[in-house]
């Protein structure tokens, strides 16, 4: 599959998306805002990235944090995995948020989120009166326990 990515300022020097690893299920995506970008604790602000995604029809980007910056500074992304729709054409910017007690700084080229391409399903919806039983039933929210 190919995935086609436009930088909006060409003349910006930082790195498309790409696999860490050969095994890397997320592309990294670097932010690419000139200035340092500081989120306070509890803050949350929108990271540019200059780049313009084409999705391939039946899949979506999955934007989600990465595990390095969420467990070493408390940087997290607060609506994950935000979803990047295979229409959307404008630029990704990333809803970065510090959980944590102390203020971090993005710098241009920082690698601030990854994302994953998934296939997309789309359902035939169907008001219904009644559905199928199950042993579950309606229980949710740690009905199972801990240890169960």
């Amino acid at each position: 599959m190919e995935l086609k990515i436009k930088k909006i300022d060409t003349n910006l020097n930082h790195p498309l998306p790409f696999y860490a690893t050969e095994n890397s299920a997320g592309l990294d995506i670097a932010s690419a805002s000139l200035e340092d970008i500081i989120l306070e604790p509890l803050q949350t602000k929108l990271i540019p990235t200059n780049l313009i995604f084409e999705i391939p029809h039946g899949y979506e980007g999955q934007v989600r944090p990465r595990s390095g910056l969420a467990i070493k500074h408390n940087i997290g992304i607060i609506n994950s995995p935000g979803t990047i729709d295979s229409d959307y054409r404008g630029e990704l910017k990333v809803l970065l948020t510090n959980f944590g007690k102390e203020s971090f700084t993005i710098k241009f080229g920082d690698r601030i989120a990854q994302m994953v391409i998934s296939k997309v399903e789309h359902v035939k919806i169907t008001e219904s009166q009644s559905l199928s039983e199950t042993k579950r039933a309606s229980g949710g929210f740690g009905h199972t326990g801990i240890n169960e």
